[in-house]
């Protein structure tokens, strides 16, 4: 952890210092091969996860706004970009796990290389460059949360299914009541961020969107009501999925949520804290756009739009709910009661990830943050477990294609209502 003393000279220098330790947190727990491995294309390797969110400081910072400053390795930012085609060439993605050297012991050393000449600048940075600081922050959340989801990945393809953290100890809680229907009457709403605190560029501009009358869940779909799904023969019928979901399902022989393992006549899940029996009580989780469109079939319902979504979650408080402080464990829990909109689970929408009305991308090799990627993905929202607290927003705008489900992804139904 960077010393207090380091970051009392600007206001964001605290926020900085915090984001970085969390992240180190993390990854403490894991070896060298650990955090080079890389699981699948779609993962990167832990290793990766700490020199890139690094990469994005060092680069959009300290080299293009501190004087004099000289890059820790002028090789390394080809290996670190991530998509920035305005940074030039770059590693390609899914090679990321054959990069054994740097080690992880100089990856850490180059984070604090970067730290400490980052917090020496702040007091004298220009109002942009302290604008891309505030970015970096949240861009390394969104990494930390994917550094949790990509280790599980990673280490659930270990014939051993090792713990990655100690368990902790469960709390029984009694299964949720029915799902309730939370009724809105539609008419126009006001959409997307407005104001001046931090959101990234996809979640506005603010503008109206025309909501029918409809119904949302006043609680996400669970693992116990899930296991009905699948005894009603959900994954051997084709009647409730999309063609495509459907010719996914047959593919990739799919029968059941991600991680999830029948051991005699009980299922199982493979969590941080290894392998354990599925809470009942529990959001469902690492399930697809598609899973989750042919639940919602099946349970006579649908998904919301990202817009029924926002307008009930708006009046919600976005650092509530089961989000990550520290490292360990994460993993959805049971409803404390409430609708819970943000944490345990990212609720899948029915929504495609486009641009709202007037959305223009940033100049330079930021614009290429959010917007090029507009294009066959789905919106989710809400935050998950492992959603670093305070990351989240009502406007806040995820996004995976339909076959993704390593993350963190659940299900919240929702109906039409007739008009008055």
């Amino acid at each position: 952890m960077l010393q207090p003393a380091t970051t009392a000279h600007h206001p964001l220098a605290e926020r900085f210092a915090r984001v970085r330790a969390l992240s180190m947190a993390l990854a403490e727990p894991l070896s060298d091969a650990d955090a080079t491995v890389q699981s699948m294309p779609d993962a990167s390797p832990t290793k990766w996860h700490l020199a890139h969110t690094t990469w994005f400081f060092e680069t959009f910072v300290l080299r293009d706004h501190v004087p004099g400053y000289r890059l820790h390795d002028e090789r390394w930012p080809f290996l670190f970009n991530s998509y920035y085609e305005a940074e030039g060439r770059r590693h390609a993605r899914d090679r990321r796990g054959m990069v054994t050297r740097p080690t992880l012991d100089e990856v850490r050393a180059y984070r604090a290389h970067v730290d400490v000449a980052l917090l020496a600048a702040m007091t004298t940075l220009p109002d942009a460059a302290i604008e891309l600081v505030a970015l970096g922050c949240h861009h390394e959340e969104q990494h930390q949360e994917l550094l949790v989801t990509d280790i599980l990945h990673l280490f659930a393809e270990n014939p051993l299914e090792p713990a990655i953290y100690p368990a902790e100890p469960k709390v029984p809680v009694a299964m949720p009541a029915p799902i309730g229907w939370l009724a809105h009457d539609g008419g126009i709403a006001e959409i997307g961020h407005g104001g001046d605190d931090f959101a990234f560029d996809c979640e506005g501009p603010r503008h109206r969107a025309l909501l029918q009358p409809h119904a949302i869940a006043d609680r996400t779909v669970t693992n116990g009501e899930w296991a009905a799904f699948i005894a009603d023969g959900g994954y051997r019928e084709a009647r409730h999925w999309l063609a495509d979901g459907w010719a996914w399902v047959k593919a990739e022989a799919i029968e059941a949520p991600l991680y999830w393992e029948k051991q005699g006549e009980a299922w199982t899940r493979f969590g941080l804290d290894g392998r354990r029996p599925i809470d009942p009580a529990a959001p469902v989780t690492h399930v697809s756009f598609y899973e989750a469109d042919a639940y919602a079939s099946w349970a006579g319902a649908r998904l919301p739009t990202e817009f029924e979504w926002e307008a009930h979650a708006a009046a919600h408080d976005a650092r509530l709910g089961n989000q990550m402080d520290r490292a360990g464990p994460v993993e959805p829990r049971p409803s404390a009661g409430g609708p819970a909109y943000f944490g345990d689970v990212w609720e899948w929408t029915g929504s495609a990830y486009r641009p709202y009305p007037g959305f223009q991308a940033a100049e330079g090799a930021v614009g290429e943050y959010n917007g090029k990627f507009m294009s066959g993905q789905f919106v989710l929202r809400g935050g998950s477990c492992a959603t670093p607290r305070g990351h989240a927003r009502a406007s806040y705008r995820n996004f995976f294609y339909p076959h993704q489900r390593w993350q963190f992804t659940g299900v919240r139904l929702a109906k039409d209502l007739p008009s008055c």
